[in-house]
C-alpha cells in the first residue's frame, strides 16, 4: 500500500525483500499480462525457493511450485469441483449454518457482543470438516474443539513463525532438514491415513472432499504437457505425477487451512462493514426474505444462488478488504514488459498489491463507502484486474458458496450491530490479512414478520 501510493505515475515500482529483487505492478494491464496473457513466464506463486515444497505438507494446489506439482495437480482437480459436487455437499453446508444460527442466538440472548471472526471460523472450519475429512468438527458447539485449535495453530504468526519465514527465503536448505512444520503435518496426514482406511481407500459415496481425491486417485498417472521441457525435435514433453497418500494429504491441508481461513475473513469483515450500513444491511436482509420464502424458508444451493445483491454485498466486502492482501508470483524465465523497454530477470518476486488496487479512487468511485451496488452487471462500474480477492487467471481461487450460505444463516435470523470494541488491521500477516482480537459485533435476533 505504501509503495503503491508514493509513485502514483509509475506502472511498476522496484524493491527489495531482504537480499531478493521484486517488483510491484501498480497497472492493471501488466496485472492482466502476469495473470493471463503472459502466465507462462510467471506461474510460480514463489512462497518459498523450494519448488518441491518445504515441507511435504505444503506439496499441494496453493503452494506448489512448477509444472511438476501445481499444472499437474490443477489438471485432475479442477474438473472434480462440479457445480454438480458442490451441489451434493450442500446439505452439510445446511446443517453447519443452522448450528451457526444456534450459537449466535445464544449469544444474541445474552447480550454479549461476540468476535464474528471467531464464530465464522468455527462455521467454516465445521463446514470444512464435514466437506473435507466426513468428520464432525464440533467448533460450533464445543468451545475447546480439536480442530478449531488445529486451524488457529496454523495460522499463528509470532516471533517463532518470522524467524522461521525468514530462514526459508535465505537458507532453503536448512528448513527442509529441520521440517518446521512436523507437529501439524503429523496430525494431518494421521487423520487423512485413518480416513482412507476406514474407506478401504475407495470413495465412500460421502460426496466429501476426500472422495473427490481418491476418485482422482483411481484414474491413476497424472499427465499434461510441459511448459518447460521440449523433446529433442522442439514438441513440448510431458510431465507425470502419481497421486499418493502424502500428496492426498497435503491437498486436505490446503482444503482446511487456506478454506477456512480466508472464508472466515471475509464473511466477518462483510458482517462488519453491515453493522456500519445499516440500510444496505436492510435490503440484504429483504432479499434474503424473500428468496427464502419462495424455497419453504430453507437455506439450499437453489435459494444461495438466487441472493445476488448478498453476492454483491460479499463482493464489496472483499473489495474493501481482501482476504489476501497481494498476490505473489516469481518470474521464471526472462521477460521484457512491453512498452517499457524493461527485461525481469528469472526469479525476481511479483507482488500484484490487491489492497491498494481495489482500494484506489482511479478505479472505484468514494473506496471508502460500502456500496455493494458496484458490482451489478449492469453498471459495469469494476474495471478488469482492478478487483482480484481470488486472484485471476489459470491460479485463481475455485469457490465461495459456503462463505454466502453462512451470511445467509446469520442475516435471516439477526441484524449485526457496532459493539463498543475497535482493533485496527495486523501489520504483520503472513498469508491472510486479520485484525488485531477479532471483529467484536452484537447479534440481534429480528422479530418475525410476514
Amino acid at each position: 500500500m505504501e509503495l503503491y501510493k508514493k509513485y502514483p505515475e509509475e506502472k511498476v515500482v522496484g524493491y527489495f525483500r531482504t537480499s531478493n529483487p521484486g517488483l510491484l505492478i501498480r497497472d492493471p494491464e501488466l496485472v492482466k499480462r502476469i495473470l493471463m496473457t503472459d502466465f507462462v513466464h510467471f506461474y510460480e506463486r514463489g512462497i518459498h525457493p523450494n519448488k518441491m515444497g518445504i515441507e511435504p505438507i505444503l506439496s499441494n494446489l496453493f503452494f506448489a511450485e512448477g509444472e511438476y506439482l501445481w499444472r499437474l495437480l490443477r489438471h485432475r482437480m479442477t474438473p472434480a469441483f462440479t457445480s454438480g459436487k458442490l451441489k451434493a455437499m450442500f446439505p452439510l453446508i445446511v446443517e453447519r449454518a443452522e448450528q451457526l444460527q444456534a450459537r449466535a442466538l445464544d449469544a444474541a440472548r445474552k447480550g454479549k457482543a461476540i468476535d464474528a471472526r471467531d464464530l465464522m471460523a468455527r462455521y467454516t472450519t465445521d463446514f470444512i470438516g464435514a466437506c473435507g475429512f466426513g468428520l464432525d468438527a464440533g467448533s460450533l458447539n464445543e468451545e475447546e474443539s480439536a480442530f478449531r485449535k488445529l486451524g488457529a495453530d496454523i495460522f499463528k504468526f509470532d516471533l517463532r513463525q518470522v524467524v522461521v519465514n525468514v530462514l526459508k527465503d535465505n537458507f532453503p536448505r536448512l528448513t527442509r532438514q529441520l521440517k518446521f512444520l512436523g507437529h501439524l503435518e503429523n496430525q494431518i496426514v494421521t487423520v487423512v491415513n485413518d480416513i482412507q482406511k476406514q474407506r478401504n481407500y475407495q470413495p465412500s459415496n460421502r460426496n466429501d472432499f476426500i472422495d473427490l481425491l481418491l476418485e482422482c486417485k483411481k484414474k491413476g498417472i497424472i499427465k499434461v504437457e510441459s511448459l518447460e521441457k521440449v523433446k529433442p525435435d522442439g514438441s513440448p514433453d510431458y510431465a507425470t505425477l502419481e497421486l499418493d497418500d502424502l500428496l492426498i494429504a497435503a491437498q486436505v491441508f490446503v482444503f482446511f487451512a487456506a478454506g477456512f481461513e480466508t472464508s472466515s475473513s471475509a464473511t466477518s469483515y462483510t458482517l462488519h462493514q453491515l453493522a456500519y450500513y445499516p440500510e444496505v444491511q436492510r435490503k440484504v436482509q429483504a432479499e434474503i426474505d424473500e428468496v427464502l420464502s419462495k424455497h419453504d424458508n430453507k437455506l439450499s444451493y437453489e435459494a444461495v444462488k438466487d441472493m445476488t445483491y448478498l453476492e454483491w454485498t460479499f463482493k464489496e466486502g472483499m473489495r474493501k478488504f481482501p482476504s489476501l492482501g497481494f498476490l505473489s508470483r516469481r518470474c521464471s524465465r526472462k521477460y521484457t514488459i512491453p512498452d517499457l523497454n524493461m527485461t525481469i530477470d528469472e526469479g525476481v518476486m511479483i507482488a500484484i498489491p490487491l489492497q491498494a488496487l481495489q482500494t484506489d479512487p482511479q478505479y472505484f468511485d468514494n473506496p471508502t463507502e460500502f456500496r455493494p451496488e458496484r458490482f451489478d452487471p449492469k453498471n459495469k462500474l469494476v474495471k478488469k484486474f482492478t478487483y482480484l480477492p481470488f486472484g485471476d487467471g489459470p491460479r485463481a481461487c475455485i469457490g465461495f458458496m459456503q462463505s454466502l450460505a453462512g451470511m445467509a444463516a446469520i442475516l435471516s435470523r439477526f441484524s449485526v450491530e457496532p459493539a463498543p470494541e475497535s482493533h485496527p488491521v495486523e501489520p504483520k500477516f503472513d498469508v491472510v490479512q486479520s485484525i488485531i482480537d477479532g471483529i467484536p459485533l452484537r447479534f440481534v435476533e429480528r422479530k418475525k414478520v410476514n
